[in-house]
């Protein structure tokens, strides 16, 4: 299975960045038909180049690392599989030796853009409209509220239009991680 097929997106902006299908799928259903899979869209988008630097901070030979659309919190960094896998036991053995090393690089880079304690580091894919491997790597600043600690960090994501992170604000901490992982 791979996201190697182009899928357009009716419209790329983070505005209506949402899953375009009417139809959400569940992933207890078998196996997933890769157009209802928005994270191989994306994936797609990227490899069209008609992605903006915050959706695109490094392209590796099998990750691609983001900036989260949807967030609230600056630097909510996605490590996303450039091919579609469902569980990280699919995970070939070049996919899967590439990955510590990315996650860590990637943590440090967060810690050295944004001054946060640590990173939480999460993989669920399970969300209807991206059951792809994909890494959440937060930072978790010291400043964090209590109730915004752990788990509870997701109400971070999926955040409305009016409170997310903005376009320069994504681009700006990209700019950071992609010089430090330079």
């Amino acid at each position: 299975m791979g996201c190697g097929v182009a899928i357009p997106i009716d419209n790329p902006s983070k505005e209506t960045m949402r899953f375009p299908y009417a139809q959400r799928h569940s992933i207890d259903k078998g196996e997933i038909d890769m157009r209802n899979c928005y994270t191989c869209q994306l994936v797609a988008r990227r490899d069209a180049g008609e992605a903006p630097l915050w959706d695109a901070i490094v392209r590796t030979a099998h990750w691609d690392l983001a900036h989260a659309y949807d967030s609230s919190l600056l630097g909510w960094l996605v490590l996303v599989s450039r091919q579609h896998r469902g569980a990280v036991h699919e995970l070939t053995a070049a996919e899967a030796t590439e990955l510590g090393p990315l996650l860590h690089r990637a943590s440090q880079a967060l810690q050295a853009a944004t001054g946060c304690v640590k990173t939480y580091v999460m993989q669920f894919a399970e969300a209807a409209d991206h059951p792809h491997v994909h890494f959440h790597i937060v930072p978790r600043l010291a400043d964090l509220p209590d109730d915004r600690r752990g788990p509870h960090i997701f109400g971070y994501l999926g955040a409305p239009e009016s409170e997310r992170v903005s376009d320069g604000q994504m681009n700006e901490i990209a700019r950071r991680i992609r010089l430090f992982l330079q």
